[in-house]
């Protein structure tokens, strides 16, 4: 359903540059303000195709279901890491991003899902 979700709402990927400017227009990273110069980051944005978004965060909450699975996954480790220090869901929220940019990038670039260059990635 999400791959087809995703191919129906941006087509081959072509009008991001980067995974990370689809995980923003899809709303799944923080508000930024700035205030004296400090950062500060506050709700997802919830910009985008709210059915997209909805998928990959459903996706995040099933995985996150499932931790005996999550050595299976090239972001097993982060995931635990970040399971330990966050709530739940900002832990779904921050997974779906993560999974968003895996998404845009295999579509993208007509490459296979390879675990091992992702897990090279994120350590």
């Amino acid at each position: 359903m999400i791959s087809t979700a995703m191919v129906v709402a941006i087509g081959t990927g072509e009008a991001f540059e980067r995974g990370r400017d689809f995980g923003a227009w899809l709303g799944l990273v923080p508000r930024q303000y700035s205030t004296g110069g400090k950062p500060v980051l506050g709700r997802i944005s919830k910009r985008g195709s709210k059915y997209l978004r909805t998928l990959f965060v459903q996706a995040a909450h099933i995985i996150l279901m499932r931790p005996h699975n999550w050595e299976k996954f090239s972001f097993g480790p982060w995931l635990e890491n970040a399971s330990k220090r966050m709530h739940k869901n900002k832990v779904a929220t921050a997974l779906a991003n993560k999974l968003a940019r895996i998404a845009w990038s295999i579509l993208r670039n007509k490459k296979e899902f390879d675990a091992h260059i992702i897990e090279a990635i994120t350590i």
